[in-house]
């Protein structure tokens, strides 16, 4: 954040400063007391388990400043700031800093496809703008004013990616972002639990209007039943992309080779030929709106197309060994995202056996077992020779699915960490070939096994927190509390790693004193 004091927070908020120095400037948010600096404002939110105002005293100790609800009086020279909920407060701070910054801003929200979407429309403005887009996958009520802490006076243009699960989370997102443009990509079967039905799923998505100014406008995805069905509900000018006869951004003959999809890009009377460097029809889609925004932003079209050559964010990683080619989906769930990711392996051109690694389909409430046929049903129609799918209804262990799954998707970024590794050890001058690991041991294990080991137990760490936060193999209700016990193997590999920690340590010093 930039200049943001105390003073600027009380406005945003109404908000009533129990003590400390108004004139403070606050240079970040947190809901991490852990991550609390001098110039940091902590904000303690009350969750279903656990009420963050509790580690307001720690969160304090190195300066800043914290949001209260629960406390009427406070001492002291860090500042307390009274309010009636930290969450909303803390939306409120982000949406006065939004507004404190000129720059237009794209808001992009839908079932599937918002943060490929997101990520392509980013590429392309990067044709011409500093680009300042969503954080990792914080698009949440708490993630959107966390990402926008983050903006600066330099960036030219956002892209902030707005998701939901409840009705009236995409208004209130609307009115921190306060989005130039908005783009809704798809309406499916994601949160119907919470939701209730597809149609309902689809006003939330179009509410994205709300926080639109009187001359935005509305980038709608015309393939979408559900958005054609509601589409009287649009009350802000808007205009459709996709495959159909009358979308105003159109494409036409798609075709895929050497692992790029072409296609012809139809505007008015322009007529372009468009090369993606990711697979699948669905992607196509997701390009058209990248095209729409990037003219609506006078993006040169050569630029546009430069920029959607380059494109890599394609979620699903395809892995090729030997005679296999693999797709690994595991990140998604919902039966359009796995229908997308089958017809890419379907269509894909190889000469050895297919094979799909999915995740399960969870919120999709009482209808999910019709949702699960239908995706078997669409596999059935489809040329994946092998599937290896995590879900309950497979009566295959989830515990070979799961490993198998986590493995794919641990290794390629793990490969990529790698020569990450060796370039930074060649910047340290320290030469990697055949003959240091004989003559020189110790100085390789040290400067090149050690740092692999521990960024793949980083990753391991990574990919296991995210799919203990998915609820993967979690018997019971994602909302319950599961107790984790140590057993005797585990203090056994600790001793181990203690050991090892021990030894290294020692071998560390023994390099250095002969070096």
């Amino acid at each position: 954040m930039e200049n943001i004091t105390i003073q600027d927070i009380l406005e945003a908020t109404d908000g009533t400063l129990l003590c400390g120095d108004p004139s403070m400037k606050i240079d970040h948010l947190s809901t991490n007391s852990m991550e609390v600096g001098p110039n940091t404002l902590f904000v303690p939110i009350i969750g279903e388990r656990v009420d963050a105002h509790i580690f307001i005293p720690n969160a304090l100790k190195e300066g800043g400043a914290c949001l209260t609800q629960e406390h009427n009086e406070a001492e002291g020279d860090a500042p307390y700031i009274k309010v009636p909920d930290t969450l909303t407060a803390m939306q409120q701070i982000a949406s006065y800093y939004r507004n404190k910054m000129s720059l237009p801003i794209i808001g992009v929200t839908g079932s599937v496809g918002k943060t490929t979407t997101r990520e392509m429309i980013a590429h392309v403005l990067k044709g011409k703008y500093k680009v300042f887009e969503t954080i990792g996958n914080q698009n949440s009520q708490v993630g959107v004013p966390l990402t926008l802490d983050h903006l600066t006076s330099e960036d030219e243009i956002g892209v902030l990616e707005m998701g939901m699960s409840e009705k009236g989370q995409i208004t209130t997102l609307g009115n921190i972002i306060h989005p130039n443009v908005g783009v809704v990509t798809n309406v499916g079967v994601s949160h119907i639990e919470m939701m209730g039905s597809r149609d309902n799923i689809c006003i939330e998505k179009l509410d994205i209007q709300n926080g639109l100014p009187e001359d935005g406008v509305l980038f709608l995805n015309g393939d979408n039943d559900m958005i054609r069905k509601h589409i009287d509900y649009v009350k802000k000018p808007y205009e459709f992309y996709g495959f159909a006869d009358d979308c105003t951004y159109r494409a036409e003959k798609i075709r895929e080779k050497n692992g790029q999809t072409l296609f012809e890009f139809h505007y008015g009377n322009m007529k372009e030929n468009i090369t993606l460097n990711v697979l699948g029809k669905h992607n196509v889609s997701n390009a058209l709106a990248a095209i729409a925004i990037g003219l609506r932003y006078d993006v040169p079209m050569d630029a546009i197309k430069t920029q959607l050559s380059t494109f890599s964010g394609q979620r699903q990683n395809i892995v090729h060994v030997n005679d296999y080619t693999l797709i690994d989906d595991a990140y998604n769930a919902s039966p359009d995202s796995m229908k997308a990711s089958l017809s890419i392996l379907s269509d894909f051109k190889t000469r050895g056996r297919k094979i799909a690694v999915l995740s399960d389909m969870l919120e999709l409430g009482p209808d999910s077992p019709e949702y699960h046929k239908e995706v078997g049903r669409f596999i059935a129609t489809t040329k994946v020779s092998e599937l290896i799918a995590a879900m309950y209804s497979l009566k295959i262990p989830r515990s070979i699915t799961i490993t198998f799954a986590m493995v794919l998707r641990f290794f390629p970024t793990f490969s990529e960490e790698i020569h990450n590794i060796y370039d930074a050890m060649r910047l340290r001058g320290i030469a990697l070939s055949w003959k240091n690991v004989f003559t020189r041991p110790m100085l390789i294990l040290e400067a090149i096994a050690i740092p692999i080991v521990m960024r793949s137990a980083s990753i391991a760490e990574e990919l296991s927190a995210s799919a203990v936060t998915r609820g993967i193999d979690n018997p019971a209700q994602r909302t319950s509390f599961i107790q984790l016990k140590v057993h005797a193997k585990d203090w056994m590999v600790l001793c181990f790693f203690l050991v090892a920690f021990v030894v290294l340590f020692f071998c560390k010093y023994q390099i250095y004193g002969r070096i």
